[in-house]
């Protein structure tokens, strides 16, 4: 089961396990990271498009708390779940994507 994060709670999640790096991924295509982009605070944002997870697998750390971030969720929810396949534990899925960061947590996001 991937865990389900508001990204106002996304700090609170990452601490849980404190030990562990914490990362941002953000699976959405370049233009989207150059149309709205989360700045990194207390995490690394690490940007692998989607389709690119598979043969960038060894970019990532099974020992790092990452959290899949895409535009409303669902592309980032595939790719939990395909790192879960793979391997990694602690994993999450940013609910509602970077739409709902703006939306919810930092306004100044540009919303697209």
């Amino acid at each position: 089961m991937i865990d389900q994060v508001r990204p106002a709670d996304l700090a609170a999640w990452f601490a849980q396990h404190p030990e562990a790096p914490p990362v941002l991924l953000d699976v959405r295509e370049p233009w989207e990271l150059q149309t709205a982009s989360v700045a990194p605070q207390g995490f690394t944002l690490v940007a692998i498009p989607m389709n690119e997870i598979p043969a960038r697998l060894a970019e990532l750390d099974e020992g790092q708390r990452i959290a899949c971030l895409c535009h409303h969720g669902a592309r980032s929810q595939r790719v939990a779940a395909f790192l879960s396949q793979n391997g990694f534990a602690e994993l999450a899925n940013v609910a509602g994507g970077i739409d709902a960061w703006s939306a919810q947590h930092d306004p100044s996001v540009p919303r697209y």
